[in-house]
C-alpha cells in the first residue's frame, strides 16, 4: 500500500510501535500471600522487602525462593506503596494512608520504628538516596520534596498522582508521573533534566520503576499489565514483559506495581495476582 501525504503524518505523529520482545525469563512466582502488593526493594541483608498495601505491612521473603521469612509492622502501615533503604541501612517507607514517611532502624537483630516525617498528603514514593538525603513524592499535592533529616530542602510541584521516585546509577532522581503518562529525571539538587513520553512507550500508567545493570530504566505500567524496559541514553524501548491484557502465568501479569532488580534478576509485584514474580537474564 502507498502511503498517501496525510497517512504518513499520522504514522510520523504516532511514533514507533512497542516493541514486544521479552527481555527476561520466567524463573518463579511466590504464593499468594500477599494483599494488592506495592513497591518492593532488596535490603541490607539481601532478602525482598514488599510493600504490602491492604496487609497495611512490609513482607520479608527469601530473594531465591520467594518463601515469606518475616513481617515487618504487621497492620500498622495504612495504605504502605513504597520501601527504600538508605546508605546506613534505615528502611524509609512510604505509608500513604497516614500521609507519611516511616523510618525504620535495624538494631538487636529487629526492625524498630525510628521516626517519621509528615504531613505528605498520599505519600506514595520514597527514595533514600545515596547522598544522603530524602526524596518524597507527595502524590495527593504532585509535590516531589527534598529533604536533609528533618529539614525541607526544595520543592517540585506539577505532578499530581505521581507515584515513585528512585535514583539511577548516576545519581539522578526519576519520577513515574503515573497521571501524565511520562518519566521525569531529575538532577540531585531537582533541576529537571529529561522527560520520557510519547505514544511510542504505550504507557497507560507507569507507577514504580528500578534500574538494570546497564542503566536502563525498568518500569512497570499498571494499567497495560506490562513491564518495560527503557535505554534512556537513547530513549528507546528495548523490550516488553506481558501482552496487554491482565493475565496469570509465566510473561502475563494482572497490574504490576512494583520492580526491583538485584544483578541479572528482576523482581516484579503482580499486584492482582496477589503475588511476587522473579525473572532472570541467562547469563553465557
Amino acid at each position: 500500500m502507498r502511503l498517501t501525504p496525510t497517512l504518513v503524518l499520522i504514522v510520523a505523529l504516532a511514533g514507533p510501535a512497542p516493541a514486544q520482545t521479552p527481555f527476561a525469563t520466567f524463573e518463579r512466582a511466590s504464593e499468594e500471600v500477599l494483599s494488592d502488593p506495592h513497591d518492593l526493594a532488596i535490603g541490607p541483608d539481601g532478602q525482598l522487602y514488599i510493600a504490602d498495601k491492604f496487609g497495611a505491612r512490609i513482607v520479608v521473603m527469601d530473594a531465591d525462593t520467594l518463601e515469606v521469612t518475616g513481617v515487618l509492622a504487621d497492620g500498622m502501615l495504612p495504605g504502605v506503596h513504597d520501601i527504600s533503604f538508605g546508605p546506613d541501612g534505615r528502611a524509609h517507607v512510604a505509608v500513604t494512608g497516614a500521609n507519611a514517611l516511616a523510618i525504620f532502624a535495624f538494631e538487636n537483630g529487629e526492625w524498630r520504628f525510628d521516626y517519621a516525617l509528615e504531613p505528605f498528603p498520599r505519600t506514595e514514593g520514597a527514595l533514600a538516596h545515596s547522598n544522603g538525603r530524602t526524596y518524597i513524592m507527595s502524590s495527593g499535592t504532585g509535590e516531589l520534596v527534598m529533604m536533609q533529616g528533618s529539614d525541607l530542602i526544595d520543592v517540585v510541584p506539577g505532578m499530581p498522582g505521581a507515584h515513585d521516585v528512585a535514583e539511577a546509577p548516576d545519581g539522578s532522581v526519576w519520577v513515574a508521573d503515573n497521571l501524565q503518562l511520562r518519566l521525569i529525571r531529575f538532577s540531585p539538587d531537582l533541576e529537571q533534566l529529561q522527560v520520557i513520553q510519547g505514544p511510542g512507550y504505550g504507557f497507560r500508567g507507569p507507577r514504580y520503576l528500578d534500574f538494570d545493570e546497564a542503566g536502563r530504566l525498568v518500569v512497570a505500567d499498571q494499567d497495560a499489565h506490562r513491564i518495560l524496559l527503557i535505554d534512556p541514553v537513547s530513549e528507546e524501548l528495548v523490550g516488553v514483559l506481558g501482552d496487554g491484557t491482565p493475565g496469570k502465568g509465566p510473561y502475563r501479569f494482572d497490574d504490576p506495581e512494583g520492580v526491583a532488580v538485584r544483578g541479572n534478576t528482576f523482581y516484579f509485584s503482580d499486584s492482582d495476582n496477589n503475588r511476587v514474580v522473579k525473572y532472570v537474564v541467562v547469563l553465557n
